[in-house]
């Protein structure tokens, strides 16, 4: 998540007919688990028929992941560890990375490291020239995946050590990026070498890191697969919206590229060996006064900046730099309508912002592709489920802000293994032929994917919300198509992932202060108060939670699943009927999941937060948990009171407590966020960002704050986390 988060979509309070849906259910409180376990010393270094998708193949006969049945209790999940081996670490507000005893964590890159020879080391004090970001590690890494590499130099899925680390720079701290931070003279950027900056220390960095003898990772610079790609790299636009008048732009006036990707949130990864990078908050980035522009633009286009909250000075005032370079590299940013037709400006350059980005890691010379396929949102990430011969592929993404949608996008073709290593050509194939979905939870623990296709479920021109004109436009505009078919409103979908064991997908519900009382649903049951570090009444869903479901016959382009709540972030000590409902102890409380990876070696489930309710009492941190399958628990009712007394019962469908089976990891250093996550292959290593720290982490004294890739090994050599 960014300072910017896109939390503009209203609650929907009309809802309320949904409660009537739900199931007949036993009103008993299941009953908590308890446990006693001690804190340890604190290690501080680093019966349903299966409804298919149109045009998407048969049910779930052969191809199919085979799904344990629901268990009645915590249960046992094959092929899972069966526990958690080691002491969890207590909750601090230290400026030190602090993991579980028997654990080493080592920084293997910050911000400012020279990816090449010859850039030098990082001053860290704001005067590195601006070009030199091109060759450096960039700023607040976030999303990121490990790609191994064979001998050959090619993708090698199984490759564990020596491999490619892609990172997402989601955004910059201004104020540590330059000496005296950024230099603004009456709301007007006046020195162009500052913007540059922040130009390349934003994107995607590519590193190749290896393992040594003695287990220790490092970094290779100046090896020939690093790379940079930011906010200045030439993209192509491909799939449905791309090359339309929709994209045109005085940059590309067919429509069929534009410049550069920004706020790279979370990622995800394909099974040719390619990475997709997500842009969540691009909308704050665009120059666009209202007042001005307002009454050049139509209806439908004011329409869509509404939704996507494409209006004002621009969060980094970049358009404001003049004189302007004659290739318009700030002016860019500005979205107003200036010249005499689109091609003459840059009034539809927002159009060309907020979808997936697919780049090879393992050819520095590739053009970087935007997928529109998957549809223009605030992409938190874009997580695959399993491929399997023979049947689709599929990925599931979250659009992060408050009351947004939960999608997936189903391939057209069906996965061919000798595509593995193809390359971007391989891309075209898949992420340009296929259907995109928005996911409906209904209260009786069933779920449906309705599909966002012009001329269906009421999206086309005559559509109240907004006159869709053609397949282009649906994805352009995938939320108000999300809006129009009636998908289920979120508490801020953020990360994905899917279990390796039981095809099981679960996604972080990181919070959403912006509920109501009356929008809350079974899929978002809680309207309380929490305290902030503040000590101001926080109301709606401060702490977040974890959804997951299970597609009907384990196919992952099923057009119907079934659903429960994995989790619910709370304090220890809150109500353990209404807010603690997951039965949350000292040693594994937490708030506003975030990140979350299974490991494919141990099928343990790891889990970032990204807190701001929590912080009086720890840092963020990271968890690992061993959960169960969909409809382990029970049905549970939550008496929710609003701040007038009103009061609204929820009835939902929640996991057994994990008790010692979720327990906390590490703590990061003071005001950080825990981010992005990703293991090697053979689950010995994980790699964690922690993003704009505070304090003097990771180089203490008085240096400045640094981001950082953290590299995490047990200390005997052998699997994290059991």
């Amino acid at each position: 998540m960014s300072r910017a988060d896109s939390r503009i979509n209203p609650p929907d309070d009309s809802g309320l007919s949904e409660l009537i849906e739900r199931r007949v259910q036993d009103p008993e409180r299941r009953e908590l688990l308890q446990r006693g376990v001690a804190i340890a010393a604190l290690s501080i270094a680093g019966g349903t028929t299966a409804v298919l998708l149109e045009g998407c193949g048969g049910g779930g006969d052969g191809g199919g992941p085979v799904v344990p049945p629901p268990d009645t209790g915590p249960g046992v999940v094959p092929g899972r560890a069966t526990t958690l081996g080691f002491n969890a670490v207590a909750k601090n507000v230290l400026d030190a990375l602090t993991v579980a005893t028997g654990y080493t964590a080592r920084v293997l890159l910050r911000t400012g490291d020279p990816l090449v020879p010859g850039v030098g080391e990082y001053s860290n004090v704001g005067t590195d020239p601006a070009a030199s970001f091109q060759s450096r590690f960039g700023d607040c890494g976030d999303g990121m995946q490990f790609f191994g590499m064979g001998a050959d130099g090619r993708f090698s899925p199984g490759a564990s050590d020596r491999g490619l680390l892609a990172v997402n720079h989601e955004y910059i701290i201004p104020d540590k990026l330059h000496a005296n931070g950024p230099t603004v003279v009456g709301g007007v950027r006046t020195v162009p070498e500052e913007v540059r900056k922040e130009f390349y220390a934003q994107g995607v960095s590519v590193t190749e890191v290896r393992r040594g003898a003695d287990n220790t990772w490092t970094y290779i610079s100046g090896s020939t697969y690093n790379r940079r790609i930011d906010t200045v790299t030439d993209m192509v636009l491909s799939g449905p919206a791309g090359s339309t008048a929709y994209m045109a732009t005085k940059y590309a006036p067919d429509g069929s590229r534009t410049r550069g990707t920004v706020s790279n949130c979370a990622h995800g990864h394909t099974p040719w060996g390619t990475y997709l990078s997500c842009e969540e908050n691009w909308a704050a980035y665009f120059r666009r006064i209202a007042s001005v522009d307002n009454p050049k633009r139509s209806a439908k286009e004011l329409a869509s900046f509404a939704r996507y909250g494409v209006a004002g000075d621009g969060q980094e005032l970049w358009a404001t730099v003049t004189p302007d370079t004659a290739d318009a590299l700030y002016g860019r940013w500005n979205a107003m309508v200036i010249g005499a037709t689109a091609r003459d400006d840059f009034r539809n350059a927002p159009n060309t912002f907020g979808w997936v980005v697919e780049m090879d890691p393992f050819a520095p010379a590739s053009t970087p592709k935007k997928r529109t396929g998957l549809g223009r949102i605030a992409h938190e990430g874009c997580w695959p489920a399993k491929a399997q011969g023979g049947r689709p592929l599929v990925w599931y993404t979250g659009c992060d802000g408050g009351n947004e949608y939960i999608y997936k996008y189903v391939s057209a073709v069906p996965w061919d293994p000798a595509d593995a290593n193809g390359g971007m050509a391989v891309g075209d194939k898949y992420l340009d032929n296929g259907r995109l979905y928005a996911a409906k939870f209904n209260a009786d623990g069933t779920g449906t994917w309705l599909e966002l296709a012009f001329g269906r479920n009421g999206i086309g021109p005559g559509s109240p919300l907004y006159p869709f004109a053609d397949q282009a436009d649906v994805l352009i505009n995938a939320r108000l198509a999300a809006d129009t078919v009636g998908a289920t409103r979120m508490d801020r979908p953020e990360w994905g992932a899917v279990d390796p064991m039981t095809g099981a997908v679960y996604m972080t519900l990181t919070n959403n202060t912006t509920r109501t009382l009356a929008a809350t649903d079974a899929a978002n049951p809680r309207y309380y108060a929490d305290r902030s570090t503040s000590g101001t009444a926080t109301w709606g869903n401060p702490n977040g939670h974890i959804i997951r479901w299970q597609e009907t016959n384990g196919d992952p382009a099923a057009a119907t699943f079934r659903w429960d709540i994995f989790l619910f972030g709370s304090r220890a000590s809150a109500d353990r009927v209404n807010v603690n409902v997951s039965g949350l102890t000292a040693e594994n409380d937490f708030s506003s999941p975030d990140g979350m990876i299974f490991s494919q070696s141990t099928g343990i489930c790891w889990i970032n937060t990204d807190d701001g309710y929590y912080t009086d009492v720890t840092n963020c941190m990271t968890l690992a948990a061993l959960p169960g399958f969909v409809g382990d628990g029970t049905a549970i009712t939550i008496n929710n009171t609003g701040a007038a007394g009103v009061t609204k019962q929820v009835q939902t469908n929640a996991s057994y407590p994990l008790g010692s089976r979720l327990k906390r990891f590490l703590v990061g250093p003071i005001f950080c966020e825990m981010s992005g996550i990703t293991e090697s292959p053979d689950g010995k290593a994980l790699f964690v960002n922690v993003m704009h720290p505070g304090g003097h982490w990771p180089d203490g004294g008085t240096a400045r704050p640094r981001s950082a890739t953290v590299v995490i090994t047990r200390n005997d050599g052998g699997l994290i986390g059991v």
